[in-house]
């Protein structure tokens, strides 16, 4: 028999977002499900740390190539700063990934003009049939409910 128990433990403690990414392109493009248009990022107002995890998820090529931290004083993303950078990796197997994270601080330290509230991760694939998925992690400066919904459906 399953637990009766409504746990809400680690969804209040941590954000945790799962996101599919289709570039159709071979640029490097801000994680996206349509090739840039609709981005996925975290608003860094009420968090004090960032991590994504960039994993190969449909492979015509060599899959993700290049997987990057990218800060913003923007929800377009059209002032962009690279805060970590995985360095060119062949992750050329479903479900290879590389790991990045960063902190509020070192996108404050970053921000020379810009006032970088936003992150992302922005992804390179080999070929523009190539798909991804990227897991973001955000530890919040304060806890509470609803951090991490329980179930999506788009």
């Amino acid at each position: 028999m399953a637990s009766s128990v409504s746990t809400d433990k680690i969804a209040t403690e941590y954000l945790f977002q799962y996101w599919d990414h289709d570039p159709g392109s071979t640029n490097a493009i801000m994680c996206s499900p349509d090739g840039g248009t609709t981005i996925r990022y975290v608003d860094m107002r009420d968090y004090d740390a960032f991590a994504c995890i960039v994993a190969a998820a449909a492979l015509s090529g060599s899959g993700v190539t290049l997987a990057e931290i990218v800060a913003s004083d923007a929800v377009t993303f059209s002032n962009k700063v690279v805060i970590k950078t995985s360095g060119t990796i062949a992750a050329d197997a479903l479900a290879d990934w590389a790991f990045l994270e960063c902190t509020a601080e070192e996108i404050a330290h970053l921000a020379t003009t810009y006032d970088l509230r936003y992150v992302a991760a922005r992804i390179t694939c080999q070929n523009a049939a190539d798909e991804a998925t990227a897991v973001y992690f955000a530890i919040p400066k304060r806890p509470h409910d609803t951090l991490t919904a329980a179930t999506t459906i788009s």
